[in-house]
């Protein structure tokens, strides 16, 4: 399949996410994404938008608020941001790359079906945009250690776009929650197994209105060598890619066979 490298030098870079464009991650991001172009543009939700999916507002209009300059917020999903920034605010000149998070926690097994950071960069890839989507995992006490993204990211990020990767693919990177000194690599991983929300819990509001709460993250069920919850467990940076493509090829062909 078809590599793509992508040229770093004079880029036109969008930055988007899922936790809205005052979040602590894409600040981060802008940061680095400026350390390889002068040319970077913040396009990103005016709120939280985390587990919104690659879902489409379709069923009312959108609303485009430029909060400075190179940097706009709608008030929308990741994936309307990144629709806009290309169809609207860099209609002149489409963006050579899409950065997406740093997100405020990991997107690890299952999370891919359901973050809204991977399917700003999957909406990127398919508008013809290579797109890698960041993510930051957060230890349970303690402060969100930033600085482990801020450090490994801009190498990591040259070296990705330097070998490139084929066109119907993004690139998801989880940091591990430790400091940048204590992480022990990076490593090429698949998805492992590991589902957000089985639990919903029941709860009264205080004019006794029954409410339900989609439940805590659960504990990783695949850990297994070679997979990104192995690798972030024991403090590397998990690359993953992940295609467009989810044809079962195999399931495909038996029912050819039925069908045939």
């Amino acid at each position: 399949m078809t590599r793509r490298p992508v040229e770093l030098d004079g880029a036109r870079i969008l930055v988007t996410n899922d936790d809205g464009y005052a979040a602590d991650g894409i600040a981060v991001l802008t940061r680095i994404a400026r350390t390889f172009s002068d040319d970077v543009w913040v396009v990103a939700p005016e709120s939280n938008q985390s587990g919104t999916g690659h879902s489409l507002t379709l069923l009312r209009p959108l609303r485009l608020r430029q909060v400075e300059e190179k940097r706009y917020a709608v008030d929308g999903t990741p994936t309307d941001c990144v629709l806009l920034a290309v169809h609207e605010v860099l209609k002149d000149r489409k963006p050579t790359l899409v950065l997406s998070g740093i997100n405020h926690g990991y997107n690890l097994g299952e999370d891919v079906r359901y973050s809204g950071t991977i399917s700003a960069a999957m909406e990127g890839m398919m508008l013809g945009i290579p797109a890698i989507a960041l993510s930051q995992f957060v230890p349970r006490e303690g402060e969100v250690p930033w600085d482990t993204a801020e450090n490994h990211a801009p190498d990591l990020i040259r070296r990705l776009c330097a070998g490139g990767w084929p066109a119907d693919t993004v690139i998801s990177v989880n940091f591990p929650p430790c400091g940048p000194h204590e992480v022990t690599g990076i490593r090429a991983t698949v998805q492992g197994r590991q589902k957000t929300g089985d639990e919903v819990v029941r709860g009264t509001d205080p004019r006794g209105r029954p409410y339900f709460w989609v439940g805590a993250m659960l504990k990783a069920r695949d850990a297994e060598p070679g997979t990104d919850i192995a690798a972030v467990a024991e403090n590397a940076i998990s690359v993953t890619p992940v295609a467009l493509d989810a044809t079962d090829r195999a399931t495909l062909e038996e029912l050819k066979g039925a069908f045939g």
